[in-house]
């Protein structure tokens, strides 16, 4: 209970924390035309070092969305069959040199990982797109994909693992084949499992910053385009922070992306909890 109440703790001075240094923008701003809601979100240019400045966060959130959806679009599928593989047609002896292996993945720190996708992947994304930018979208997403396998496998592997033997057994024995038996027993009782590697896997994406800020390119473009620059807004709060002057309005604009970062993270471990919750009594036949 100490622990519990601890960790809440913790989480609300620093929600409180972030929200006390983000308020003030909306009351005292130096730039009041600028640092609203209608410049936050009605603009499309990030430009907070100008004499006139624009903070408008469009470009940062779609170039967040991006790079997420493509990260997410590697991840889930090798990260979910691998698990499926894994668990369900390997000789038990490969699924225990695959895993370690697999989670030693999740230990490489993020700025190698990003070191890798500024030195080595760029370059074969470029050639094999023929991308102006050598940074873009596209070799981040694929970078920080990389970095997402292991969470989904390592998660989906052991919720694949932890479906009863007697469904298996029971659809083998009305005459179903092991891949069928895997895909439509085995994976459906696990799906709360999965579901909880893919909400780890997202949170990770959104989050990540060393990544994303060595191999996008870091240019605030509003474009769906994968391969130009783009920036999100982990990595502008990274990138940026150590160069603002305390309390004026680019320092504030930081912690309000530091809150909506926040909020969106609180909001998907909200709906995580509620389908995970919504699985359990579907699967113990709960009304």
């Amino acid at each position: 209970a100490i622990c519990s109440a601890v960790t809440i703790l913790g989480v609300f001075l620093i929600l409180l924390s972030i929200v006390r240094e983000a308020l003030p923008i909306f009351f005292t701003a130096e730039h009041p035309a600028s640092a609203n809601l209608g410049g936050f979100f009605g603009q499309s240019v990030w430009q907070p070092v100008s004499d006139n400045p624009r903070y408008s966060l469009l470009p940062l959130i779609l170039g967040t969305a991006k790079i997420t959806l493509i990260a997410m679009a590697v991840a889930v599928p090798i990260g979910v069959l691998a698990a499926l593989f894994s668990a369900e047609f390997a000789p038990r002896w490969v699924g225990e040199i695959v895993k370690p292996f697999v989670e030693l993945l999740a230990g490489i720190p993020s700025v190698v990982m990003g070191f890798f996708a500024l030195i080595v992947l760029a370059s074969i994304v470029q050639s094999l797109t023929g991308a102006v930018a050598r940074l873009n979208a596209l070799n981040a997403g694929l970078a920080l994909g990389l970095a997402i396998i292991p969470v989904v496998y390592s998660v989906s592997e052991d919720a694949l693992r932890a479906v009863p033997n007697n469904l298996r057994e029971a659809s083998l024995a009305l005459g179903c084949n092991n891949w069928k038996t895997a895909v439509h027993a085995v994976l459906p009782a696990a799906s709360s499992g999965i579901f909880a590697s893919i909400v780890l896997g997202l949170g990770r994406a959104v989050g990540e910053t060393m990544i994303v800020l060595m191999a996008s390119g870091n240019a605030a473009l509003v474009s769906w385009n994968p391969l130009e620059t783009t920036r999100t807004m982990s990595a502008t709060i990274a990138a940026e922070m150590g160069e603002v002057v305390v309390g004026g309005d680019h320092y504030r604009v930081l912690f309000l992306i530091g809150v909506i970062l926040f909020g969106f993270t609180l909001v998907l471990n909200i709906i995580a909890g509620w389908y995970l919750g919504a699985m359990k009594r579907r699967l113990s036949g709960e009304v």
